[in-house]
């Protein structure tokens, strides 16, 4: 039986660990957290699955809250771009439902269920000092912590890299009382874009105390919306957005009126870099570890690939350890693991810098058709669950024009 080490407790190790653990693999996880910690602690991230990745939950029975969260069919989006002015929107169903689940909830109890099936959990932070004799305990070690000292082992990939300072300033909050939209259209993700100030993010959720609703607020560094560096608590943090939301978007304002913080801790603020760095690291001469999702792909939550990312890598790494068989994880295999990978990622990756950068004129005109044509609609809310097809069209200012033109003549 191959022995195989993770290091990281959040969604890809566990979901990893938990997927190889029913292949029958001995894995040993490392967690700097007990499941009670992650439960009780504060949230450190925001996320919405969407369908192929559901999926891959539910291959292994990890899908536990089905039937207790809300099922969400499709997503609004809306440009603002004047404060209080709406210019347009659009609104389309994926071909499956998404869900959100705090991954405080998610983790947590993901890991209680790696321990119930008699998986190995070692509670301790790992120190890159500590891989080399670690590493040569086992057949295989994957680095799957996306925060901290582990990461700095990899090497950023300058080529592939196109930020070196974020482009985003973040904050979000799990809430209780949110009121539902009134046109007509809940349950819904929506998302709305300021141009030059940020881009606001709302939906239904689950939290450790059950049914809630999540936003996410992405401010641009030094812009009106840029006035959560103090990381304040949650009831200040609730008082500032609501201030937002009245002078940005009021046509939202009365949902959040009488929203409340599901808890103490339901909120977080931060700021990252998207990242791409080169997957190996060596911790002793001919010894080497495999970083996995965030370790080497760190992706701004603007595009809502961060989680997805997570379940498309455990599912890659997993499929390449099964089909390795008996046949050493050595370097190029690692590097081939990775490359795989990152035929998904680097569409995820073209997503999120289209959403972060000034739009060009053709990918505007996009959007602009979008609220005219369902069918346009239909394709940009598609690039979420699919970020691939975004270099068929909305790219590329040629195969842009020539899709929108397809569609105004067939309409």
């Amino acid at each position: 039986m191959r022995k195989i080490l993770i290091v990281g407790a959040g969604h890809a190790g566990l979901q990893l660990a938990l997927s190889l653990q029913s292949e029958g693999y001995d894995i040993t996880l490392m967690s700097a957290r007990t499941a009670e910690e992650i439960r009780g602690g504060y949230p450190t991230s925001t996320q919405a699955m969407f369908g192929p990745a559901l999926d891959r939950e539910r291959a292994y029975g990890l899908n536990l809250w089905d039937g207790k969260t809300q099922a969400v069919p499709g997503c609004l989006v809306s440009l603002v771009p004047a404060p209080a002015t709406q210019a347009l929107s659009f609104f389309s169903k994926w071909d499956q439902p998404s869900n959100s689940i705090d991954q405080r909830a998610k983790m947590s109890t993901w890991l209680e269920l790696f321990e119930d099936r008699g998986g190995r959990v070692i509670y301790h932070t790992v120190m890159t000092s500590d891989l080399a004799g670690l590493a040569s305990m086992y057949d295989l070690t994957i680095i799957a912590a996306g925060k901290g000292e582990l990461v700095e082992m990899f090497d950023r990939d300058a080529s592939r890299s196109k930020y070196t300072a974020p482009a985003r300033q973040l904050t979000a909050m799990y809430l209780n009382g949110v009121e539902p939209g009134n046109d007509g259209m809940d349950p819904r993700i929506d998302i709305i874009i300021a141009p030059g100030v940020g881009e606001f993010y709302a939906m239904p959720a689950y939290t450790v105390s059950g049914p809630c609703d999540l936003f996410l607020m992405e401010a641009v560094p030094g812009g009106p919306w840029d006035v959560f560096r103090d990381r304040p608590q949650a009831a200040e943090h609730l008082r500032r957005t609501q201030s937002l939301i009245m002078d940005y978007i009021p046509f939202q304002g009365y949902r959040y009126a009488n929203a409340e913080p599901t808890d103490g801790r339901a909120n977080l603020s931060g700021a990252f870099t998207t990242t791409i760095r080169k997957p190996v690291a060596e911790v002793a001469p001919g010894s080497y570890v495999l970083g996995m999702a965030d370790v080497v792909v760190v992706n701004d939550p603007v595009s809502g690939q961060g989680a997805n990312n997570a379940s498309h890598s455990a599912a890659i790494y997993g499929r390449a350890i099964l089909d390795r068989g008996n046949l050493p994880f050595d370097r190029n295999w690692m590097q081939a693991t990775f490359d795989t990978y990152w035929e998904h990622a680097r569409s995820s990756i073209a997503l999120t810098e289209m959403l972060l950068d000034p739009m060009p004129p053709h990918t505007q005109q996009c959007l602009a058709a979008a609220a005219q044509y369902p069918a346009v609609a239909k394709r940009a809310i598609d690039l979420f669950p699919y970020p691939g097809d975004i270099h068929n069209w909305i790219l590329d200012a040629d195969k842009a024009a020539a899709y929108l033109a397809e569609v105004a003549a067939a309409a």
